[in-house]
Parts: C-alpha cells; sequence; structure tokens
C-alpha cells in the first residue's frame, strides 16, 4: 500500500476520533464582573457581599461591597469571616481523603468500624453504611431528615446525640436507591474523621487542610470574636429592611460543624478554589496536599441527581450527580464543579470550571438566595459563553430576557377565581417559611414542624 495513503488514513481517523479541544472563550473584562456584581447588590439591596475570582491558578479579581452589619460602617475586607454553610461539605470530604491518602480508613469501610455505636433505623443498613456513603446523599432519609436536630440555634443537642438520632429516623426510600439531600450524615462522618484520626473534627481540619493550603483566617470549632478580626454577620428582613445577627463574644462549636459550620474569608475561599483547580498543588511542607487518585474520586459522579429543566434550558446541561461534597454537571459543553451554602442569614457558592482553569466564590452576609442564583448564573456564562445575561447568551436561554439576568419573563395573566360568598384566602407564607420546614421523628410522636418559621433554614443548599 501506499505509505502516503496509510499517512491520510491516519490522519483522517484521528480527526474523526479525536475531538479539538475546546477553545476557552474571551476571559470578561475586570469592568464586567464588577458591573455584574454591582446589578446583583443594586437589585437585591445586600448588606454585604465579597466575590473572588480565579483564573489560570492565580486570583484575577475580588469585589468588595457594603457592611458587615447594615449601618455599623464597618467594610467588607477581603479577610471578613462568611459562613460558608454546605461548602464545608467539600472539606470534610477532603479530609477524609487526606485520611485515604494515609491509610487510616478506605472508602469502602463500614462505618461501624470506625464508629461501634452507630445505628441507622434498618438494621441492614446500619451493616452496609460505608464510609463513602455518608458523603453522596443516598441514604434512603427524606431530604433535610433529623435537621430540627440542628435548627434552630440555640439547641440542646450535642453531637452524640444527634448521631443517636439516626436510629429513630424512618427512611424514606430504599437504602442507595435515590438522592436526598441531608446534613446529619456528615456529622458522622466528621465523627468517622476524628475516631480516625485521633482528635476532634475541628482540629483534624484544621491541621490537614486549612494548615496545609494556607486558609490561616478560616474557623471552625470554638474561638473568640475579639480575637477573628472582622467577622460578617448574618442578616434577615423585618419591615423590609436588613437587620444584623451579629454573634456573641464566643462562637460556639455546634454539632453541625462536618456539615456547615466553617467560616472564612473571600482571600481563603479563593486559596480553597486554587487547590482544587490545580491538581499540583503541595501543602506547606511542600508534599502533593491531595493525591491524583483522590482528587478523581471527590469528582466522580457516585449518586445521579435530578436533571431538572432548568439546568437543561439555562445551562444546556446533560447530567448532574454528587461527588464527594460537590455537585457534578456540565454548563454549556464545559465540566462544572461546585456547591452551595444556606444558613439563616449567610449565603455562599463555590463554582469551579476546570477545563476553562476558572473558578469563583460568591460570599453573601444576607437571606439572599435569588441573589446568589442571579450572581451565580450570571458569572458561569460570563466565562463559558463569553457574554453576559445582557448581551447575546439569553437569546439561546428560553424563558430569559436582556437586561433582567435571570429573571423569569412576564408570565401569562392569572385566571381569578370565584371564591364562594364568605371564603376568605389566607396569604401564602413566603419561601424562607417552606425551606425551613424539616422533620424529626421520634418514637411515640407525631412528626415535629419548625415553630419559628424563617429562622430554622437549614444549610441544605
Amino acid at each position: 500500500m501506499n505509505p502516503l495513503h496509510v499517512l491520510c488514513a491516519a490522519v483522517l481517523t484521528a480527526a474523526f476520533f479525536v475531538a479539538p479541544a475546546q477553545a476557552r472563550p474571551p476571559l470578561p473584562a475586570a469592568e464586567t464582573l464588577a458591573a455584574t456584581v454591582d446589578e446583583a447588590v443594586a437589585r437585591y439591596g445586600l448588606p454585604g457581599i465579597a466575590v473572588g475570582v480565579v483564573v489560570d491558578g492565580k486570583v484575577r479579581q475580588v469585589e468588595l461591597r457594603g457592611e458587615t452589619a447594615a449601618g455599623s460602617g464597618a467594610a467588607i475586607t477581603r479577610d471578613s469571616l462568611f459562613k460558608v454553610a454546605s461548602n464545608t461539605k467539600a472539606m470534610t470530604a477532603a479530609l477524609l481523603a487526606r485520611q485515604v491518602d494515609a491509610g487510616l480508613l478506605a472508602w469502602d469501610d463500614p462505618v461501624v468500624k470506625h464508629l461501634p455505636g452507630f445505628r441507622m433505623h434498618e438494621d441492614w443498613v446500619t451493616r452496609e453504611m460505608q464510609v463513602r456513603d455518608l458523603l453522596i446523599h443516598n441514604s434512603g432519609l427524606g431530604p433535610g431528615a433529623g435537621d430540627l436536630m440542628l435548627w434552630p440555634e440555640p439547641n440542646s443537642f450535642s453531637r452524640g446525640e444527634v448521631i443517636a438520632g439516626l436510629a429513630h429516623l424512618k427512611p424514606r426510600w430504599s437504602f442507595r436507591s435515590r438522592y436526598a439531600y441531608d446534613n446529619t450524615l456528615y456529622i458522622v462522618a466528621g465523627e468517622v474523621a476524628a475516631a480516625a484520626g485521633g482528635a476532634p473534627f475541628d482540629v483534624l481540619l484544621r491541621r490537614e487542610v486549612f494548615e496545609p493550603l494556607g486558609m490561616d483566617g478560616c474557623r471552625i470549632g470554638e474561638w473568640r470574636l475579639d480575637q477573628a478580626g472582622s467577622v460578617a454577620a448574618p442578616h434577615g428582613r423585618r419591615d423590609g429592611d436588613w437587620v444584623a445577627r451579629p454573634d456573641g463574644d464566643i462562637v460556639a462549636d455546634m454539632p453541625m460543624a462536618a456539615a456547615g459550620g466553617v467560616r472564612c474569608g473571600v482571600d481563603d475561599m479563593l486559596r480553597w478554589t486554587q487547590a482544587w483547580l490545580d491538581p499540583d498543588t503541595t501543602g506547606r511542607d511542600g508534599r502533593p496536599w491531595l493525591s491524583r487518585a483522590q482528587r478523581e474520586a471527590a469528582w466522580t459522579a457516585h449518586m445521579p441527581m435530578p436533571l431538572t429543566r432548568r439546568m437543561r434550558d439555562w445551562n444546556r446541561s446533560h447530567y448532574s450527580a454528587y461527588g464527594y461534597g460537590w455537585r457534578l454537571s456540565d454548563v454549556d459543553g464545559t465540566q462544572k464543579v461546585a456547591h452551595t451554602g444556606t444558613l439563616s442569614g449567610m449565603y455562599s457558592a463555590v463554582t469551579l470550571l476546570p477545563e476553562l482553569d476558572a473558578g469563583f466564590v460568591i460570599l453573601v452576609n444576607a437571606e439572599a438566595g435569588e441573589a446568589r442564583t442571579v450572581l451565580e448564573q450570571s458569572l458561569s456564562k460570563l466565562f463559558t459563553t463569553g457574554h453576559g445575561p445582557g448581551e447575546t447568551w439569553w437569546r439561546i436561554t428560553p424563558g430569559f430576557s436582556p437586561g433582567k439576568g435571570l429573571r423569569l419573563k412576564q408570565r401569562a395573566p392569572r385566571v381569578k377565581k370565584a371564591w364562594p360568598p364568605g371564603f376568605r384566602v389566607v396569604p401564602r407564607r413566603p419561601p424562607s417559611w417552606r425551606r425551613g420546614l424539616a422533620s424529626f421523628a421520634i418514637p411515640g410522636s407525631a412528626t415535629r414542624r419548625s415553630a419559628r418559621p424563617g429562622r430554622a433554614c437549614a444549610s441544605s443548599r
């Protein structure tokens, strides 16, 4: 055969089977990123926000707006501590991954190997529950099961009592059959880490995560407010105004520390972002912080998640799954690794776009779920398409219009119902009340509901 023909065939085969490398869209200009943050702050009247961006391994931009407490005059800084809430979960998973690297445990270890007193409602689940299962929301419990042992705060449940309470939570589905978000099993994961590492969870998290990565300002466990520097206070709405709910002089350790107890400033969260975007990250000792095998395990789709219509329409997503402390999906043809955090009066988001070598952090000290969603989506689009919500990407996104961020287009007018004489329509409760609902079933009692609407907002999103 003619050698030239062989060469041509090889080239054509390679062209057919090897996809071309994805070209990164133009990076958004610094002014565009700043304007996007400003628009979110103005639209939602946020008391304070910190946003940071990492590109090509370096901090490219940090935007700070507002105050640590509304009306205080104390400006948000790069070190101002925010509750990162459920973004703690990836840190707990990283601690366990470090222990796997060190040979202290294995992902498929039975939980009872490390915590002999651990019990689920069904004996076979107790026996089969592995360390990995604690991280991927596949327990069969209903969403937020047991959260009333954690919120509202303060409460008198200890960490041991929360774990003991799991034996009384009846499953809603079969073990490993579907995804349902929970916080309580991350508390168990923290205690597994403590048992394997021979030290309390907060000590281990500082030693294995904060210290190697230089996240020196982050706080976990008990700490004094006057020794922490700038601390952002959570805010809630009262009569249309933001009202701060500052901490006391001593911030106590809390049972849900491993599920959502970390506080960090934006600079430290950007160090966390850099550590995940760069697989060659080393600790201060010069050794790899996490092995390639454990990085791959963290970003493996261990549990399928619902692929919503909104994800398909907004992001043209094809899959959605949960890894070890991370949500995994695709956005406009590129990989997305992300998580959000929600606690009463505090919202956060960490978004990584590894194939674009970019990521960003959003920290807000207010009940601002819609603001976080809009800003996270807007920033994601700036990186994945090169366009913001006021430019062109909205044209291919059904249901949205220019200049409105992610606001839905005007819905069709509602048809007014003719109610019978004397019928009184009771106004719907606000969304924050519905988000706060969680149930904790105990023997011999009816399901409990939160008695403080709007205040039992769990770290569940």
